[in-house]
C-alpha cells in the first residue's frame, strides 16, 4: 500500500515559513480540488493519478520518495 506523506510535508513547510499552511492553500497552488487533496492525506489506501504526484512534488519542492512511502502489506500465506 502507499502512504502519502503530505500531512508531514505540509507541517516542515509550516515550520520553515513560521507560518499557518491549510489544505486549501495547497490545493490550490497545486491545482487540485480541495477535496481529493483531502482524501490523499486522510483516506488510507487513497489512490490518485500521478499528474497530482507530480503538482505536490514541484509545489513542495521534492522528490516523489519525499511524497510517497511503500508500506507492505502483511501476507499470510
Amino acid at each position: 500500500m502507499l502512504r502519502f506523506k503530505v500531512k508531514e510535508l505540509i507541517a516542515d513547510k509550516e515550520f520553515n515559513e513560521e507560518r499557518k499552511v491549510t489544505i486549501s492553500e495547497v490545493a490550490e497552488a497545486c491545482g487540485m480540488n480541495r477535496m481529493t487533496l483531502t482524501k490523499i492525506c486522510n483516506q488510507k489506501g487513497y489512490s490518485t493519478v500521478t499528474d497530482n504526484l507530480d503538482k505536490l512534488c514541484n509545489y513542495f519542492d521534492c522528490k516523489i520518495e519525499d511524497l510517497v512511502l511503500h508500506v507492505p502489506l502483511d501476507q499470510d500465506d
